[in-house]
């Protein structure tokens, strides 16, 4: 067997660690090595010193990157012999072009018309709108377009076609002027419920605020926000119906949720507003008011933003009495708006209602049409162990101006209950009216529950059920609209409702029911 001696082993064990550290050590300043560069078309090598980053050795070429270029490898990596740096140029370019924005198509049902019939009720416009686009190029070939502003010049007109749905429902006579929403577009009859026309047909009408002008002149009411609802929920304008072709105005109001009205004697408008929000139920109430003039000019304050009182986030409520007196209803209370002064005067304290949900309660309420009485609900204690603000019962109750009296009228009526008083008529030397209202079907659940048309005496008295019958569905929660005035002959006034979609008028004295359409489209309805 072979032997190394112990001389010849440590000497090649030397040799061997020499080696290794000659081929192991860092480049020492100095020294030169060879990297390949690519870039802007065309590859060269080129001699950098040792240690250099690809930084250095673009510089070293005289290249010079921009803001946006990248390299394989990253600018910062420390370079070895025979390495190679890939450049590539990276762009960003602005582009603005214009786009067309096509015309939706709207189908309108309409009960004058002959079955099978249409009719064009407003031809179809593009829109046009200006989008700014962001490319991304790199090494001059496109790898991204994204649009980052888009800007509408013109909106869309849809093309709105009348398709006629003919009824057998017979015409009646009515006083005044009745506005109703079907399919986003809002609608009037006046004279007869034969004669209808379209007076706005945007088709996006949200519904939240549709109210007539006490001269019936008017009609303001909310439309759809083009912007994402976190941003901007609605906006509010106003049309005058009498026009043969009616113009809406926007009003410089936005995010009105729960309340805008007709201030009495005057051609103003007072609203609250609602902040938006992504999270349930979709918005912060304000819980203010403005006031805004149909002749012009900017919102005026009439009251500051304010907590609300209990579950505040969900918003107030108004009411104003025919002589110009502000109530406000909120889900913890009732009182009055000083409007001069700008400040709230609570009257009566009611139990909230905790809905375990994102919505509340609010008390609705309705003035007597003489203005000294104030009808409400209120929510009623339940027997033990059921707390107050888990109470099922509702009570229909008004509070007295001229006899500072509070009084509980109906009993467990329902929490959407809606009163609604009729206008004043006379009775030999009195002046009366009465007071309708929604009896829920299934006390104890008033919150999903249908409801049935009652209407009585202002002091609840001679009560009777008008609409609909025992043995039908009973109808949606809704504000019952009296008419104006009634007809020649006719005793009382009839009531307008919704039901299963339709317009119906009820005759408040013989309890007669007519539908009055029929193609189940309508979902607000107003009178005057």
């Amino acid at each position: 067997m072979l032997r190394i001696r112990p001389r010849l082993s440590l000497l090649l064990f030397l040799l061997t660690f020499v080696t290794l550290i000659v081929s192991c050590r860092s480049p020492q300043l100095g020294e030169e090595m060879i990297v390949t560069i690519t870039a802007d078309g065309a590859t060269r090598d080129i001699t950098v010193s040792a240690g250099s980053t690809v930084t250095q050795a673009l510089q070293t070429a005289g290249i010079a990157p921009g803001s946006l270029d990248r390299t394989e490898p990253p600018f910062y990596t420390i370079l070895s012999q025979g390495d190679t740096i890939t450049l590539t140029r990276v762009s960003e370019v602005f582009e603005t072009e214009q786009v067309v924005i096509a015309f939706e198509r709207q189908i309108v049902r309409n009960e004058t018309l002959p079955e099978g019939e249409t009719r064009l009720v407003q031809a179809g416009v593009n829109g046009l709108e200006e989008v700014t686009y962001r490319r991304i190029l790199e090494d001059n070939i496109e790898i991204s377009k994204s649009s980052v502003k888009t800007v509408i010049l013109n909106e869309a007109l849809p093309e709105i076609v009348m398709v006629g749905a003919q009824s057998s429902f017979t015409p009646l006579n009515i006083p005044g002027t009745i506005v109703y929403l079907a399919g986003g577009n809002a609608w009037i009859m006046e004279d007869s419920t034969a004669n209808r026309r379209i007076i706005v047909s945007t088709g996006d009408l949200d519904g939240r605020i549709f109210k007539l002008s006490p001269n019936g002149e008017y009609l303001i009411f909310t439309r759809k926000s083009k912007k994402p609802a976190s941003e901007e929920i609605n906006t509010l304008w106003a049309v005058r119906v009498k026009n043969v072709e009616p113009k809406p105005i926007w009003l410089q109001a936005y995010n009105v949720v729960h309340f805008a009205e007709w201030i009495p004697g005057t051609n103003s408008v007072a609203y609250s507003t609602v902040e938006p929000r992504s999270t349930a139920p979709g918005w912060q109430a304000n819980n203010d008011l403005y006031r805004v003039s149909l002749t012009g000019g900017s919102p005026r304050k009439m009251l500051d933003a304010n907590s609300g009182g209990v579950y505040g986030w969900w918003g107030m409520s108004f009411a104003y009495s025919a002589d110009g007196r502000l109530a406000y209803s909120r889900p913890d209370g009732i009182g009055l708006v000083d409007q001069d002064g700008g400040y709230l005067k609570p009257m009566l304290n009611i139990t909230p209602l905790n809905t375990h949900s994102d919505w509340a309660w609010i008390p609705p309420i309705a003035w007597g049409a003489d203005g000294k009485t104030l009808y409400y609900v209120t929510h009623s204690p339940a027997p033990a162990p059921i707390t107050s603000e888990e109470s099922p019962f509702f009570d229909l109750s008004a509070v007295s101006f001229s006899s500072e009296a509070v009084a509980s009228i109906v009993d467990s009526a329902g929490m959407f209950a809606y009163p609604s008083a009729s206008p004043i008529r006379s009775d030999g030397r009195e002046k009366i009216y009465q007071v309708a209202y929604l009896q829920s079907i299934f006390i104890e659940q008033s919150e999903t529950s249908r409801y049935r048309l009652i209407v009585m005496d202002r002091d609840g008295s001679n009560s009777k059920t008008l609409f609909p019958p025992t043995d039908a569905s009973g109808i949606e929660p809704q504000t019952p609209i009296w008419a104006p005035e009634s007809l020649e002959g006719q005793a009382d006034n009839f009531i307008a409702i919704m039901y299963q979609g339709n317009l119906w008028l009820i005759d408040s004295g013989s309890s007669e029911a007519y539908q009055v359409t029929g193609d189940g489209l309508i979902n607000v309805i107003d009178w005057k």
